[in-house]
Order: structure tokens, then sequence, then C-alpha cells
């Protein structure tokens, strides 16, 4: 398979490795220095392209994509006040896979807060709160997989209506607290709180190599499909 990585960081490096391991070819590689290559003749050749890049530009990336026909998988967090835009041009023909998180870990763990925020909804005594903790370089707070969580929560815990970044106004928010320090690929802890004792499901991430492992797997699941996809359409959770 053809692959065009957009955004070179740390995480762009880590997935164009896997991505040779498993046999793909890398057949262009844009990020801030070189825009002009979404014009050039390797990038139209690829079958999917992988975009890691910054809340400001993820957007712009994706219509230079779709422009060229060329299916996007995306991890960007922080833009998704534009996600309908996405959706529509997916209406139209194009192919879209996003997900605040790659990690397979994560996506079980995605599943396992849905599960108990399920249980606890039926506890009132237990106030529920998250932390996240990531890298300093991270652009965007709380990141794109604590807002997944807390909609899993607002979903399923009734007395909870909206999520607060690090303090609350009310007994019905949920309140995420996001932490920035050092080189941290990502931590996450749901806690639910009572007077007498409290309940915590926590997932650490030793390493971005998950993250892009799981983003090269969307990607083969991604070339040659039409459509809004994510990771519920890769797994079936």
């Amino acid at each position: 398979m053809n692959i065009a990585l957009i955004g070179y960081g740390k995480m762009g490096k880590t997935i164009e490795q896997i991505a040779r391991d498993r046999g793909h070819r890398i057949v262009a590689i844009i990020d801030i220095n070189n825009p002009q290559d979404f014009d050039s003749e390797n990038f139209k050749k690829a079958d999917v392209a992988i975009e890691f890049t910054t809340p400001d530009t993820a957007f712009d990336n994706y219509m230079k994509c779709f422009a060229a026909n060329i299916p996007v998988v995306s991890g960007t967090t922080g833009w998704l006040d534009r996600l309908s835009v996405i959706r529509e041009k997916c209406n139209e023909g194009q192919t879209f896979f996003y997900a605040s998180n790659f990690s397979i870990g994560v996506n079980i763990f995605f599943a396992l807060n849905k599960y108990l925020a399920r249980i606890m909804n039926k506890f009132p005594a237990y106030d529920v709160s998250m932390t996240e903790t990531h890298h300093i370089h991270k652009l965007d707070a709380p990141s794109g997989t604590a807002i997944t969580l807390a909609e899993g929560i607002l979903e399923h815990v009734d007395r909870k209506k909206d999520w607060k970044l690090d303090t609350g106004e009310n007994k019905e928010d949920l309140v995420i607290k996001a932490i920035r320090e050092g080189e941290v690929p990502g931590i996450h802890e749901i806690r639910y709180d009572s007077e007498v004792d409290y309940i915590s499901i926590k997932h650490d991430a030793k390493s971005r190599a998950g993250f892009a492992l799981g983003a090269v797997i969307a990607a083969e699941f991604t070339a040659g499909k039409k459509g809004f996809l994510g990771m519920e359409d890769l797994f079936k959770f």
C-alpha cells in the first residue's frame, strides 16, 4: 500500500517505521517546510494519507487530501468544531477515518469506561472526575481521548450534564484536570469517589508505538473504503 505521511514529528517518524516494517511504501512525507508537495505526483500516488499535525493546520490538510481524492486517517485533535464539514464531504464521496486515540489498549479502555459508567449511574454517592497527563508539546487541553472518555460518561451517568476543564461550577459538571509535563505519552485516569472509598480505572501509555501501530492498522482498513469511519468500525466494540 502507498502511504502519504502528513506531519513528520515524533509520531510521524514512528508511523513511518511501523508502516515500512509492515511492508508499506511511504510515497510522500509532508511537513511544515514543504506544503507544496500536496501538489506533487508522489502525493497523488497515495492510497491513503495518515495525518498527525496540529489543530490549526489539520482541517486544511484534510481539504487538500480530499481535493486529490485521497482517503485520510487522522489522529489530530482540537479541531472538532468543524467535524460537520468533514462528515458532509464524506457524504459526497470522500473517505475519512478519525480517532481521538488509535491505541488498541485505549479503545478497550473506552469500552470499559462506558461499562463502568452504566454501573455507577445507579450509585449517586460516587462523584466522578478525570485526570489526563501529557507531554508539554501537546497543544490542546483536554486531550481528545479525555473528551471521548467524558462523552462516554455523560452518555450513561445521568447526574452529569457537561464536562469542564480544571474546575466545575456545580455538581452536574464532570471535571477534567489536564496536566502537561515532561515527555509523558499519555495517562488517563477516571475516579469515582465517595465518602467511604473510591474506584478508579487508568490507562498509561508506555510509548507512542501503540498509537502509531493503530494508525497504520486503520490506514490498512480505510484504503478502498468510502465514508466517515472510526475505531468502532475497525474493532466492532
